[in-house]
């Protein structure tokens, strides 16, 4: 049995055997290729995404910037009519002041006009008695002149009275005649005066503002004739 086996070969070469990688299957390569390929279809997606948001921002920003401009035009709009309301007022409260004002006058010149003119005969007569006392006041006593001047001295603070209502005497001697303040009783020629002017005061007249209370009775002057 011994003498059976043939003795191995001196110059054999040994061969050895190293494991080989594992072959990779068909169906991992198919899905590395779609993993990968989705991959690369994704990054632009996200790309693409961001476009439309940075437009709608601008569109956002642009709407809001839009509506500002309309607000502040709307205020500066009720800025301008109110302003104008508030001048329209104060118009109208210094129009009614003015009213109020020009009709508590004319109330007032009106109430002291009618008490004057029943103060006025009196005033008349009051002053008719002491010219005509100034004309005997030399003949007379020392009592009656002192008399004479305390009645003077009433009349003036009457005159001070009327004056202190706003009432002023009318200006007559020698002013030129106007009908609207002086009433000619008698017309007299004369060579020192000129024409239709006012020579004597007859009877003094009063007014209030310009309000004519009794007109002046005078005597005018006329051209003299020839002949």
């Amino acid at each position: 049995m011994a003498s059976d086996r043939k003795p191995q070969a001196a110059n054999s070469i040994p061969i050895r055997f190293v494991d080989e990688p594992e072959a990779v299957s068909d169906e991992d390569e198919m899905n590395g290729l779609d993993h990968h390929l989705s991959d690369e279809v994704d990054e632009p997606a996200g790309d693409a995404s961001s476009g439309p948001r940075s437009a709608d921002s601008e569109s956002g920003g642009s709407a809001e910037l839009l509506a500002l401009r309309a607000e502040l035009k709307r205020l500066q709009t009720a800025l301008a009519e109110s302003q104008e309301a508030v001048a329209r007022r104060q118009a109208d409260f210094e129009n009614y002041r003015k009213r109020i004002e020009r009709e508590r006058t004319e109330t007032h010149n009106r109430l002291v006009g009618d008490l004057v003119r029943k103060l006025l005969p009196v005033v008349d007569n009051l002053g008719r008695a002491l010219d005509a006392e100034r004309s005997m006041e030399a003949s007379e006593s020392k009592e009656f002149r002192h008399f004479l001047n305390g009645v003077e001295l009433i009349a003036k603070q009457l005159n001070e009275v009327l004056e202190s209502f706003g009432v002023e005497p009318i200006a007559a001697v020698g002013e030129p005649f106007d009908p609207h303040i002086h009433e000619a009783v008698v017309t007299e020629p004369s060579d020192e005066h000129e024409p239709d002017t006012v020579v004597e005061e007859l009877a003094r007249g009063y007014r209030i503002g310009d309000r004519l209370l009794r007109p002046a009775m005078v005597k005018v002057s006329s051209q003299k004739s020839d002949g």
